[in-house]
């Protein structure tokens, strides 16, 4: 090796080096860029709208008729007193409106599929399509907000649930459609597809809010933020334990805050995405990036995640001051395969507190072993001050390919106090540990006897 070559290879590492501390700086200017929405001054108090919060009666006219004042009106607030109010079918939002659901009041949805209809413009597990309403639905608009101390009730433990068993047909042929590019209006599921809508959908919407309220019971994912961006998510709270109960997926997002929140999830409490396969490799499509993460309670499948459905970059990702109010199959978890593509970069993760898990760090490149053709790159993935009481299986888990390795991952004062299996580090490099401890803490060394 030539004397140029070895200047390269310690200046590239202590570039390395350096950009491993946690940017600070760069986290309070994404968050000091997003907004928060404002809304005139016109509000509708839905009972005067002949609403019962009596759990009986079918709301779905006092709520549309809410949403039609409010435009007419360039917007307000839809107010949402005391009471628990059954709709049979889906809100739709419009611009420049704060749904406000005060304490003691839950909007609780029907569960049957008939009333999600006709069908939306959407997206199912990466794939753009028609289904199924979501249960509360924004496309299209700005400044818009759900609020107040109240819950959200999806009404997804019965039939809804019982959409998982049938789904299989109907999912493949979404896959498929969006492997061979078909088009888009030719993309038609809902009715006799078992595709479940999502609980709450923002959908190319700009300068949201959703703040204190409570989430329950989903269909699906939870709460989708898809194509949107200047978002901010804080002090809500969940208890939904249905499949696929993501709490926050945010998808082709941009400029997202999500603080202060209270998981209790049947799947992932935060699942970053950006697509799936070939419509997420397209020049279209744009990566999901500047999320910030921090001082949440984590509870459920795994608590912050990116992928599978990545295909066109996640990247920006800063999740800090957070910790487990109960079991995590997995903490952090990167996932993507050899169908997806993409890439997983600039990642920073500081200040985690795990209680008990199966894995406390993992990263794959090979998700399920699944795919060929478009590996992912994953790299500047940086983990600093995490505290793991046990991992019953693994401590920390790192899987590249031989010809496509996991670059450039930092792991500074990691702290796991019982685990299965230390490390699992096959086809990475330029992987720096510092002051990393998996098991008991060696001390000074005895003396010979």
């Amino acid at each position: 090796m030539n004397f140029k070559c070895i200047i390269f290879l310690l200046v590239s590492c202590f570039s390395f080096a350096q950009n491993t501390e946690f940017p600070t700086a760069k986290v309070d200017s994404i968050v000091n860029r997003i907004q928060l929405p404002v809304f005139p001054s016109y509000q509708i108090n839905i009972a005067k709208l002949g609403a019962k919060g009596d759990s009986v009666t079918n709301n779905k006219t006092a709520f549309d008729k809410a949403m039609a004042l409010c435009k007419k009106n360039n917007g307000g607030t839809i107010i949402v007193p005391k009471g628990i109010y059954k709709i049979n079918g889906p809100i739709h939002f419009v611009s420049n409106v704060n749904l406000k659901i005060e304490k003691g009041a839950k909007i609780k949805f029907s569960d049957n599929p008939q009333d999600y209809l006709p069908m939306v413009l959407t997206s199912w597990e990466g794939t753009m399509l028609y289904n199924y309403s979501p249960l509360i639905y924004a496309y299209d608009c700005s400044n818009i907000a759900i609020t107040g101390e109240g819950t959200i009730d999806g009404e997804g433990g019965k039939t809804w649930k019982g959409f998982k068993a049938k789904e299989e047909a109907g999912k493949n042929r979404s896959r498929d459609m969006n492997h061979n590019s078909v088009p888009l209006k030719d993309r038609k599921f809902g009715e006799g597809y078992f595709l479940r809508p999502q609980m709450i959908q923002f959908f190319n919407c700009a300068t949201i809010l959703v703040e204190n309220i409570r989430i329950e019971n989903s269909p699906f994912w939870c709460l989708h933020l898809l194509k949107s961006q200047n978002i901010t998510v804080r002090g809500i709270s969940y208890k939904s334990l249905n499949y696929n109960n993501d709490g926050i997926d945010p998808e082709y997002a941009k400029d997202v805050l999500i603080e202060k929140v209270t998981f209790d999830n049947g799947d992932d409490n935060v699942a970053i995405k950006a697509g799936r396969d070939h419509e997420g490799r397209a020049n279209t499509a744009t990566p999901s990036e500047n999320i910030v993460i921090r001082n949440c309670n984590f509870k459920g499948l795994h608590g912050v995640v990116i992928g599978s459905e990545m295909s066109a970059g996640v990247q920006n990702v800063y999740v800090e001051n957070c910790k487990t109010v109960g079991y995590l199959k997995r903490g952090i978890y990167l996932k993507t395969n050899a169908d997806r593509g993409g890439f997983i970069k600039n990642i920073f993760v500081r200040n985690i507190q795990l209680d008990e898990v199966e894995d406390c760090l993992y990263m794959t490149a090979n998700y399920h072993g699944e795919g060929k053709g478009f590996q992912s790159e994953i790299s500047n993935i940086h983990f600093s001050n995490i505290i793991c009481n046990k991992a019953s299986e693994s401590g920390i888990v790192i899987q590249g390919f031989p010809d496509k390795k996991i670059k450039n991952i930092s792991l500074n004062t990691i702290e796991i106090k019982s685990a299965k299996n230390a490390i699992s580090n096959e086809n990475a490099e330029n992987v720096l540990m510092t002051d990393v401890f998996i098991g008991k803490r060696a001390t000074v060394p005895s003396a010979a006897k």
